[in-house]
């Protein structure tokens, strides 16, 4: 089968380019290596892509290119059976910053994807939204038909980008699915996430910094549960333009997350506070009951299963990944 990732150099579509191509799927990787994330980690998961397709059966081939081009899209589209569009500009704090990049490349970049897509033979349309959507909680956990009011830049553009998604399976026909996912961490995963900056510091004997009083909630979900759920979609009859929640059963607050990290690390360090940036949600909780029911979705790895196996991941891999040491 041929697959096309976009943003298959990034965290989660590298997870899924590699998983395919282990496979023995052919996969395209569409990517621009975008400067603002880490150059070093793209090219280091890129390489993974390499070897795992390997291991499998499956062609690989890597397209460098930007979402934002339309003639880029259409070729790479071209050839694919089923597209997995991760490609995302993303960042909360960096939203705010640079609003009109994120509409470019979460908006404009999606609409490119969609138009080459309907006017391609594509089995299925398969697109990253995000909890973002949601913004301010009514009630929790967030079910599918909660409001959606983004209190961010990019949860504006994760929302429009899914309403595209689902007018183009409304009106051409065009066979997608949007799953929202809800704050994924694991290996290889950005190293300035709240995870691996807790590890980072804790490992260089450096408190962690929770920005806010640490009561904020989240719902994190282990990157593996993410690739089930997107996997699951090449076999499973999923109705075309379906919305669902892929999350976890766990929801923790970053303060007990902060604690969970250090005492695993440094358990005699103290807990530090930072100014707690406005974009940023209180509260995350996903209903994944429709996932449950469509996909047979359950997720596998608890927060705590979920730190410990990105720890490790991480020791294993500190030389090249963490920033205090690659600065250094």
């Amino acid at each position: 089968m041929d697959l096309l990732v976009t943003g298959g150099a990034g965290f989660i579509g590298g997870h899924l380019s590699a998983r395919f191509l282990r496979r023995g799927h052919d996969v395209t990787v569409l990517d621009n290596l975008d400067p603002d994330y880490n150059h070093d980690l793209k090219q280091r998961v890129l390489e993974r892509c390499r070897r795992s397709a390997a291991e499998g059966d499956g062609r690989y081939e890597l397209v460098f290119g930007d979402i934002r081009d339309a003639k880029t899209v259409e070729k790479a589209v071209s050839t694919a059976d089923y597209i997995f569009h991760q490609a995302a500009q993303t960042g909360v704090r960096t939203s705010v910053e640079i609003p009109t990049k994120l509409n470019e490349t979460n908006v404009d970049g999606t609409i490119n994807v969609l138009e080459a897509a309907r006017n391609s033979d594509i089995e299925r349309v398969v697109v990253a939204s995000s909890s973002s959507v949601y913004g301010k909680p009514q009630y929790l956990p967030y079910d599918e038909v909660h409001p959606t009011t983004p209190v961010s830049p990019y949860g504006v553009s994760k929302l429009a980008a899914e309403q595209y998604v689902r007018v183009y399976s409304e009106i051409y026909g065009l066979p997608t699915v949007s799953l929202r996912y809800f704050t994924v961490y694991g290996p290889w995963m950005r190293p300035n996430m709240a995870i691996s900056n807790f590890v980072s510091r804790c490992l260089h004997g450096e408190s962690p910094v929770i920005y806010g009083d640490g009561s904020q909630t989240r719902d994190f979900t282990y990157v593996d549960d993410i690739l089930w759920a997107n996997e699951r979609l090449l076999e499973t009859d999923v109705a075309d333009g379906e919305i669902m929640n892929v999350g976890s059963t766990d929801n923790i607050d970053i303060k007990t997350l902060a604690e969970v990290v250090r005492d695993q690390l440094a358990p005699e360090l103290e807990l530090q506070y930072g100014e707690r940036n406005e974009a940023d949600a209180e509260h995350t909780h996903a209903d994944i009951s429709k996932a449950n029911e469509l996909l047979g979705y359950e997720p596998t790895t608890d927060i705590r299963e979920g730190v410990s196996k990105f720890i490790e991941w991480y020791r294993a891999n500190e030389g090249w990944y963490d920033p205090l040491v690659r600065n250094s």
